[in-house]
C-alpha cells in the first residue's frame, strides 16, 4: 500500500507540519487505520477514498481520529495534485467537518475552510497560573485560544503539558500580534497525543475571524512560530476563510500491513 509524508505549509524541507498521507480503494477498518498511524507518530495521518467527484477524507493522531486537520488535508491535496489527478486545479473533500475545497495556483495550495469565530470565557485560575498577563481566553472551532500582547512570549513559553490537559480535552491555541506579520500562534494538544503541534490549519479556523476583528482587516500573513514553523497566508471570507501555503515532498513509501 503506497503512502506519502508531505511537509505542509512550507516552501522549505523540514519546516512545516509533516503529514502522512494514505490514498486508499476502499476503507481500511478502524483500529487498522489507528494503528498505522500510531506507527507513523506524526502529528497527523490523513487517509482518503474517492467517491464520484469528491474525496471522503479522514485524519488521525497517534492516539485518536479528529473532525478536523489543515496540514494533512493540504498534504493529501498535494499528493492528489501531483500524483493521482495531475491536471486537476480543485479538489473537494468530505469530511467530519463538511465540504472542504482545496484551490491549486501554481505551487500555492489554499485551504477553504468552515470559520470557528471565538466568544469571549472567562479566565480561569488555572489559566492565570500556567500562563504571564493574558490578555483575553476565547473558546471556538474545539480549541481554547488565549491571547497575549508580546510576541516574544509566545515564541518562548514553555508550558506544563499535564496542566494544558486540564484546560480544553482537544487543543489550546497562544496567539499574539506579530512583529513583522500579522499574528503569531502556537498550539498545543496534549490530549490527542502532540504536546506541540508544528502548523495547524483548523487553528487558523479560529484565529483568522478573530484577527480580522481585532485588525479590522481580511488578509494576513500569520507565522505558527514552532521549532518548524509554518508560514500561512488567510483570508477572512465571512462565514468560511481561506487558508494559502505550500507544500513539500518528503517521502513516498510501501505499508506493508499483512491483511
Amino acid at each position: 500500500m503506497k503512502f506519502y509524508q508531505v511537509d505542509a505549509f512550507t516552501s522549505k524541507l523540514f519546516g512545516g507540519n509533516p503529514a502522512a498521507v494514505v490514498p486508499l480503494n476502499k476503507w481500511l477498518d478502524n483500529e487498522t487505520m489507528q494503528n498505522i498511524a500510531m506507527e507513523n507518530n506524526l502529528s497527523e495521518t490523513a487517509y482518503f477514498v474517492k467517491e464520484g467527484t469528491h474525496y471522503h477524507i479522514r485524519w488521525m493522531t497517534p492516539v485518536a481520529e479528529v473532525s478536523l486537520c489543515g496540514h494533512a488535508t493540504l498534504a493529501s491535496a498535494y499528493v492528489i495534485f501531483n500524483f493521482i489527478e495531475t491536471d486537476a486545479v480543485q479538489i473537494k473533500f468530505m469530511s467530519m467537518s463538511g465540504e472542504l475545497i482545496v484551490d491549486r495556483d501554481l505551487e500555492m495550495l489554499s485551504l477553504n475552510f468552515p470559520s470557528n469565530k471565538p466568544y469571549k470565557v472567562e479566565t480561569t485560575d488555572l489559566i492565570k497560573s500556567l500562563f504571564e498577563n493574558p490578555l483575553e481566553v476565547l473558546e471556538g472551532g474545539n480549541y481554547t485560544l488565549i491571547v497575549f500582547d508580546d510576541e516574544s512570549y509566545v515564541r518562548e513559553v514553555n508550558p506544563n503539558f499535564e496542566l494544558v490537559k486540564k484546560i480544553h480535552p482537544h487543543g489550546v491555541i497562544i496567539s499574539s500580534k506579530g512583529k513583522y506579520v500579522d499574528f503569531v500562534s502556537r498550539m498545543f494538544a496534549p490530549n490527542q497525543g502532540i504536546n506541540e503541534d508544528p502548523v495547524t490549519g483548523s487553528a487558523h479556523t479560529v484565529l483568522i475571524p478573530y484577527w480580522a476583528e481585532k485588525l479590522s482587516k481580511k488578509n494576513f500573513r500569520a507565522l505558527q512560530v514552532s521549532k518548524r514553523v509554518g508560514e500561512l497566508f488567510c483570508e477572512d471570507l465571512g462565514d468560511r476563510v481561506k487558508i494559502s501555503g505550500k507544500a513539500v515532498l518528503y517521502a513516498t513509501g510501501n505499508l506493508f500491513l499483512g491483511l
